[in-house]
């Protein structure tokens, strides 16, 4: 682990590497799980104030669990996060026609009905963020679903960080990105 800003990262994201393989794992990441996609306080608010726009792209049975349980749920844990239909999958996600699991909130996104793509938490994938009084740490969360993930990764050679480069500049800013990539290339000297 290092300090970076008001961040502990786990040197994993740096080490290992990763890119999403749909192909193979179908999008189980929104599909499988005991819980629903971590949610932001301010995301909560989000997702009520878009719900009317992002209803169309949603199927029956993700749009009956949120008019049920709400846009958003209290999890075990005591945290935010999106409500499960049956206990399974997100509420927001969708199939493409070959049945890889997608988001809704990012497909309304993405053809422009709204202005916010989806959850930080899901953007940042494999890498999950746990808010402390003083620090925020930054880990890697290692799930089998994603061992085909973890492959395409090594074949490209790319590392974690830079395959949710995005999402990192999105949760922590530009600066805080330029200093993990000096970190990153000093950590990674042969």
């Amino acid at each position: 682990m290092f300090q970076l800003g008001k961040t502990i990262v786990s040197e994993e994201i740096l080490e290992n590497d990763f890119v999403c393989n749909l192909t193979a794992c179908k999008g189980g990441c929104c599909v499988d799980g005991e819980a629903g996609a971590p949610l932001e306080g301010v995301e909560t608010e989000i997702l009520v104030d878009i719900y009317k726009q992002v209803r169309p792209f949603l199927r029956e049975k993700g749009i009956e669990t949120i008019e049920r349980q709400g846009a958003f749920v209290k999890g075990e844990d005591g945290e935010w996060e999106t409500p499960l239909v049956n206990n399974n999958e997100c509420a927001y996600v969708i199939y493409s026609e070959k049945g890889i699991a997608k988001c809704g909130l990012e497909e309304a996104y993405n053809q422009g009905a709204t202005q916010w793509r989806k959850p930080v938490s899901c953007h940042l994938y494999p890498i999950r963020i746990k808010e402390y009084t003083e620090l925020t740490a930054v880990n890697y969360h290692k799930w089998q679903i994603c061992d085909p993930a973890c492959t395409l990764g090594e074949e490209l050679k790319v590392p974690i960080y830079k395959f949710v480069k995005e999402a990192l500049i999105r949760k922590f800013g530009e600066d805080w990105y330029t200093e993990l990539e000096v970190i990153a290339k000093e950590y990674l000297k042969p």
